[in-house]
């Protein structure tokens, strides 16, 4: 098999296009499931923590192809198995039912919006709007490969430490938060996640704009 990870959300990096192989993959969609459209076919398993884009921390959703599902070696304890939760109607053991109801409002609110092609395109566009504030200036620089830029995480640099520190605060006591970016990498990480409406990537685009006037 061939196990990778969709969505990179320390780097800001994304698979747009998943390996060609004639073995199974097996896919941690954590950070990007539900924000495009995919082939599920193509995958043997697909896993994903709901903390992203479903719902809150504490549950995961995995799609898993039958015939795989007694593959299991038997050093492998029950709980650790998927074919015992299958077996069971996902209801081996007590499931988190707050998280899980929650998860069904977020999917109905995803169906009222459009479903995935409506989801796709939103997520496409403001992540092209971000991205074209960043590479239009040479005050701040993408910090992913063109061809590899996450949808959902992006990530950027600005000229020195110092202003990043500056930025991250600033933007903060402008109601921006979260732009710190993760601790291995530094620089600034603006996560726009499905719920992430138009309107607070647009403000951050402002932001940035009145932010490298009074700083470049």
């Amino acid at each position: 098999y061939l196990y990778f990870v969709s969505n990179n959300t320390i780097y800001g990096t994304q698979f747009h296009q998943f390996p060609e192989t004639d073995v199974d993959l097996i896919c941690d969609m954590s950070s990007d499931i539900l924000s495009r459209r995919i082939d599920v076919s193509r995958f043997g398993i697909i896993f994903a923590g709901a903390q992203k884009n479903m719902g809150p921390a504490g549950c995961t959703v995995v799609i898993i192809r039958n015939d795989l599902l007694d593959r299991t070696p038997d050093s492998i304890p029950t709980m650790f198995r998927y074919k015992t939760h299958a077996d069971k109607g996902s209801m081996f053991n007590t499931p988190p039912c707050f998280a899980i109801y929650t998860i069904g409002l977020v999917l109905k609110w995803l169906k009222k919006m459009g479903g995935l092609p409506a989801m796709e395109a939103m997520n496409k566009e403001k992540a092209e709007m971000l991205y074209h504030a960043i590479d239009s200036t040479d005050f701040y620089k993408g910090h992913a490969k063109f061809d590899s830029r996450s949808l959902m995480n992006i990530t950027f640099n600005l000229p020195k430490p110092e202003l990043e520190a500056q930025f991250v605060q600033e933007a903060t006591a402008a109601s921006l938060d979260g732009l710190k970016g993760h601790r291995s990498v530094g620089g600034c990480r603006a996560s726009i996640y499905n719920a992430f409406p138009r309107e607070g990537v647009e403000k951050l685009i402002e932001f940035m704009a009145e932010f490298e006037k009074k700083n470049s």
